[in-house]
């Protein structure tokens, strides 16, 4: 499996930077943005990210608001929602409106990994399957089924 694409999205930037290091360390490619608005701006450009790591709790567009927007635009790509403590049931709505998965902050780099592979996974089945259907579209289209 080629190396997952993710975007860490959260307001503290010390945390970011210190995440983005040890991801890289994993060969993960890390793109980051510290708001959803700037997420969501930055998704644009980069469709091809397999996860989002996002943060609950964020000034302006939290991170439930954020998830729908991601949900809606960019559909396969998966959002693992970190949470601090107070904010449980804000992962669970999470859950509720498409989320891979939570993790309670601070977490654990090998179990976020663990969810980042299974996360691009799924990601990565969903877009082959989606390559398949749309192959034996066109060859029934061509009469070549």
């Amino acid at each position: 499996m080629l190396n997952p694409i993710v975007m860490l999205v959260d307001d503290e930037v010390p945390f970011v930077d210190t995440m983005k290091k040890r991801l890289e360390k994993r060969d993960l490619t890390i793109i980051t943005a510290f708001s959803g608005e700037e997420a969501l701006h930055t998704l644009e450009s980069h469709q091809n990210t397999d996860v989002v790591i996002l943060d609950v709790k964020m000034p302006g567009m939290d991170g439930i608001e954020t998830l729908g927007k991601i949900r809606k635009d960019f559909p396969l790509i998966e959002v693992i929602m970190l949470t601090g403590h107070g904010t449980i049931e804000s992962a669970i709505e999470g859950m509720k409106l498409g989320a891979f998965d939570y993790l309670m902050k601070p977490c654990e780099i090998e179990q976020l990994m663990e969810k980042v592979q299974e996360a691009t996974r799924k990601k990565r089945d969903h877009e082959e399957k989606i390559r398949e259907a749309r192959v034996k579209e066109a060859l029934s289209g061509h009469g070549l089924e």
